[in-house]
């Protein structure tokens, strides 16, 4: 149901013109998605525009959701090769300049840093040129992007406590992670999502996600317990990741797959899956916690090493320090993860405390409270 705020505008005046910037990966798009949706419930006037790396997954996700988009070739700094970052520097000089050029001729009200470094010039040049910038840090550890923008930015949005850290108190604004909109309107029971999935009613299910590309780390965790899983009375629903299933399929024809596991490259419906799951094992990436601890699920989490300041495993702590979830460490995963999921899914007290603490930590309403801040920024 569309909402309008209170403000000082009339019908006449121009209508709210917002940039919203940032990318990478799904989970600064996936956040950036929900607050344009949440701005259009809001104000109906509003005119959006994103800005994204060219060739990153924004470039194809958000002109699918409906929304234009216009591409920069900012790249990030490679750290092991040093050398490379001359033509780093080049991109992100005419990046500068296309930013400028962009929001001269769009004349935003607003623009919103989602993170990732396709952000940093266009809420640089923004904050440069007067225009009040947002930005919304996903994560508990704060990226490069954001702690470099933290100084001209008049609001920063958090999904974690103790970010005074990286950002100045002042601007702090504790709102949680916006997550996909589908996923809160799944009207199915546990019952009818298992019968969709063509699983069986009886036995506890654990949902493995690695991400749409899959983990390799958690995939040869499950490939190394094939004997295990298949004494076990639990049954499992494994999304691999398109970049491993071709593979994967062929050592299970080899070696046999388990009649209770179930192998899928990508699962197209996660409302269905988390709605039918007990036990989620995923890595800990920051739209993944907020999605389980807003859904309430008990999960097993898998920190990936490869990301930077190894944000996913202070992610993950934040759960793990308040019983929200359990945790494995990426190199132990092989050995413990399996057995760890099989009992735990048959383990009805705890799963019951885990639900319930990661609960506590979800908030339905992040988007539509950042969308507020938006506007609240326009108008002053």
């Amino acid at each position: 149901m569309k909402q309008t705020i209170p403000s000082t505008t009339t019908s006449e005046a121009a209508p709210l013109r917002v940039i919203i910037s940032g990318g990478g990966t799904g989970g600064h798009i996936f956040p950036a998605l929900s607050i344009a949706g949440a701005l259009q419930q809001l104000r109906p006037d509003v005119q959006l525009l994103f800005v994204g790396a060219e060739g990153r997954m924004e470039m194809q996700r958000v002109p699918a959701a409906g929304y234009e988009i216009k591409g920069l070739p900012v790249a990030g700094f490679d750290r092991q090769h040093l050398w490379r970052n001359v033509s780093v520097l080049w991109k992100l000089m005419k990046s500068r300049r296309m930013a400028k050029k962009i929001i001269r001729e769009f004349k935003p009200d607003v623009a919103v840093g989602v993170g990732g470094y396709a952000s940093g010039p266009t809420l640089n040049m923004a904050a440069a040129m007067g225009i009040p910038t947002l930005l919304q840090e996903q994560n508990s550890f704060a990226g490069v992007t954001n702690k470099l923008l933290a100084k001209g930015a008049r609001r920063i949005c958090v999904a974690y406590e103790g970010m005074e850290r990286f950002f100045p108190a002042e601007k702090i604004l504790f709102t949680g992670n916006p997550v996909r909109q589908q996923l809160l309107d799944c009207k199915l029971t546990r019952a009818e999502a298992i019968e969709r999935l063509g699983l069986d009613p009886v036995r506890e299910m654990v949902l493995i996600v690695g991400g749409s590309l899959g983990a390799r780390t958690i995939n040869e965790s499950v490939l190394g317990q094939l004997q295990t899983i298949a004494q076990s009375n639990v049954q499992i629903l494994w999304q691999t990741g398109g970049y491993y299933f071709k593979d994967i399929c062929e050592r299970l024809k080899a070696e046999g797959c388990p009649s209770n596991l179930k192998v899928t490259d990508f699962i197209s419906h996660m409302d269905e899956a988390y709605r039918a799951a007990d036990l989620v094992i995923s890595r800990a990436g920051a739209s993944s916690i907020s999605e389980l601890c807003l859904l309430g699920k008990p999960s097993i989490l898998v920190p990936s090493p490869n990301v930077a300041e190894d944000h996913q495993t202070h992610n993950a702590m934040a759960l793990v320090n308040k019983e929200a979830a359990l945790l494995v460490r990426d190199a132990d995963a092989r050995e413990q993860l399996v057995p760890l999921a099989l009992k735990t899914a048959v383990d009805i007290p705890q799963l019951k405390t885990l639900a319930a603490n990661a609960a506590s930590l979800g908030k339905a309403d992040a988007a539509e409270v950042i969308a507020r801040e938006v506007i609240k920024l326009a108008e002053h």
